[in-house]
């Protein structure tokens, strides 16, 4: 059964795009099917696996306006182990789009369901905002994982995501639940990491993954030289906990 994974924060900075790269990487190298989706007009999961969105014909906002077929815009990205729908800048333009669109909420869901049967793994890199396009990523999926920086302003933010996730399951995706949170960019020196993990522990308890993603140089380099980290640095710390956080996910199949 296809698994649908929107990686959501409303909050920039806190490492959705890095956990998107990795953890396609990941879960490829396990030989499972991978499709990684950037749904970010910024378009960093793109430029994170080596592409150039300006030499691209068509990216997910020509998919998005029903101008070609997701398969025509798909890139196999072998050496990486999984999939890209790519995304440019003119994303805005869907978001805008969209707007004015019946059933605008599910124009993403239509779109996997056209390609479900190539893959294991969908992964959606949301922007770090909740409009219409993170809107369309959860009402497509069939999990949610969240990654979270330890700081001050975590918890209030994941109160503020849960309830669009409430939202979202009332009113167009009964079958959306939280994968688990993921936390990252994490210094076991600093004090405030430590508490923010223990709150984090206390109120989501077993929704919470094991794996800890922690500050480390050589995954921040990776995507400058558009790369995973397994491709860039196979024995970095960085790998070895995207790899961790691939088992457990792993295990959660159903």
């Amino acid at each position: 059964m296809i698994e649908i994974v929107a990686v959501v924060n409303q909050k920039g900075g806190v490492g959705k795009t890095t956990t998107c790269v990795n953890l396609a990487s990941c879960l490829g190298k396990t030989k499972r099917n991978v499709l990684l989706i950037d749904m970010d007009p910024q378009s960093n999961a793109t430029k994170g696996s080596g592409i150039n969105f300006q030499e691209l014909d068509v990216t997910a906002n020509d998919v998005l306006l029903n101008n070609v077929h997701i398969d025509e815009c798909t890139i196999n990205l072998d050496a990486y182990k999984y999939s890209l729908l790519p995304a440019s800048p003119m994303l805005t333009q869907a978001e805008v789009e969209l707007l004015n669109t019946n059933d605008k909420e599910f124009v993403l869901s239509k779109i996997i369901k056209q390609s479900s049967d190539k893959y294991d793994y969908v992964l959606i890199d949301c922007p770090p905002s909740l409009n219409i396009l993170t809107v369309n990523a959860l009402v497509a999926c069939t999990s949610v994982l969240i990654p979270v920086q330890c700081e001050f302003y975590a918890l209030q933010g994941l109160s503020e995501l849960n309830k669009t996730i409430e939202q979202i399951k009332k009113s167009a995706n009964s079958n959306i639940e939280i994968k688990g949170i993921l936390r990252t960019m994490f210094d076991s020196r600093n004090n405030l990491a430590d508490d923010v993990s223990s709150q984090l522990m206390k109120f989501f308890k077993n929704k919470v993954f094991k794996t800890i993603i922690p500050r480390n140089i050589r995954l921040a380099e990776a995507p400058s030289h558009g790369m995973p980290i397994l491709n860039y640095d196979s024995s970095s710390k960085g790998a070895f906990s995207y790899l961790s956080l691939a088992g457990e996910i792993i295990k959660l199949e159903k």
